[in-house]
């Protein structure tokens, strides 16, 4: 669990540069991206739930990409962030991916998710539903967890159901009753729940 981060640089659409953590596995084929909301930075819902998450992930075999958005209030720019950190862990030997958006992020890996046909699970934390309707498009080649907090009082958790209505294939919803906007609260739970999926979806699609 010592492993550090490598701090990268990509290229996202033009010229624009997209700032990355790195935490490589060695001879993996398997990867996860981790992005977070419009603040920007590498913000992380669940107290530390990324670090955490890309630390041990690596150190079992599965890359980690931290992706930060250059342009966090976009849609459209932060897709395109997402898919150059697809391509560099594609580059990297990774054949199956896996994708994890916290807010506004959620709505980021669902869209990046259609487009990418190795993404092979999309999990989503206090997702928006504004750009999220595309999640049918998923259905053909990957599986989506949405998690939400009851008393997420900046994106309602009314936003997961929908999306989680308008989802087809393999998907689940947890809607956690003491939990806010950064699902704190439960920070072990969300923990434990999204590696436990990645696990598996990782490796019985990968």
């Amino acid at each position: 669990m010592a492993q550090q981060f490598l701090p990268i640089t990509l290229i996202s659409r033009g010229d624009q540069v997209t700032n990355c953590r790195y935490y490589p596995a060695k001879s993996s084929k398997l990867g996860v991206i981790l992005v977070g909301g419009i603040t920007g930075g590498f913000d992380s819902p669940a107290k530390t739930l990324y670090p955490k998450l890309a630390l041990k992930l690596s150190s079992e075999g599965i890359a980690a990409l931290m992706v930060q958005f250059h342009f966090p209030t976009d849609l459209e720019e932060s897709v395109h962030d997402v898919l150059a950190g697809a391509k560099f862990l594609e580059s990297e030997g990774i054949s199956a991916l896996g994708l994890v958006g916290h807010s506004f992020g959620g709505a980021v890996v669902i869209q990046a998710g259609t487009k990418v046909n190795s993404v092979r699970t999309v999990v989503t934390l206090s997702t928006q539903g504004l750009g999220a309707d595309v999640v049918p498009d998923l259905a053909s080649h990957a599986s989506i967890l949405l998690i939400h907090g009851a008393k997420d009082h900046t994106l309602s958790p009314r936003n997961s159901r929908l999306v989680y209505g308008l989802a087809e294939g393999h998907k689940k919803i947890i809607i956690l009753k003491r939990n806010g906007h950064w699902l704190e609260e439960s920070a072990d739970e969300v923990f434990s729940t999204v590696y436990r999926w990645l696990i598996k979806e990782l490796h019985r699609n990968g």
